[in-house]
C-alpha cells in the first residue's frame, strides 16, 4: 500500500526560503510521476512542480523561477525548495504519486507565509 509522509512545512517570514520532504513507502517498479500541490484557503487545489521518471520536469508559472524539485527514486523521496516565498504562497501543500491510473496523496503539511 502506497503510503506519502510530508514533512518541512512550517511559519516563514515573506522573502524566506524552506524545503518540503516527502517519503514514501509501497511503490510500484513502474514509470511515475511524484510531485506536490498546493491548497490555498478558499480554492482548489493546484500543481506547484512535479517530476516523472521518464519525463520533464513541470513548474506552475507562479513557482517556476523560485524553485527547485528534487526525486531520489532509491531513496522515494521528492523534496521541494521554495525560495522568495511570498504570502500567496500559503497553503496546505500535499506530495502525490501516480503510477497508470492510480493517484496517491500524502496528509499534507501546512506552510504559513506571513510576518
Amino acid at each position: 500500500q502506497v503510503q506519502l509522509v510530508e514533512s518541512g512545512g512550517g511559519l516563514v517570514q515573506p522573502g524566506g526560503s524552506l524545503t518540503l520532504s516527502c517519503v514514501a513507502s509501497g511503490l510500484k517498479f513502474s514509470p511515475s510521476t511524484m510531485g506536490w500541490y498546493r491548497q490555498a484557503p478558499g480554492k482548489q487545489r493546484e500543481l506547484v512542480a512535479s517530476v516523472s521518471t521518464r519525463g520533464p520536469i513541470v513548474y506552475s508559472d507562479s513557482v517556476k523561477d523560485r524553485s527547485t524539485i528534487s526525486r531520489d527514486t532509491v531513496a522515494n523521496t521528492v523534496s521541494l525548495q521554495l525560495n522568495s516565498l511570498k504570502a500567496e504562497d500559503t497553503g496546505v501543500y500535499y506530495c502525490n504519486y501516480k503510477v497508470g491510473t492510480s493517484n496517491f496523496w500524502g496528509k499534507g503539511t501546512l506552510v504559513t507565509v506571513s510576518s
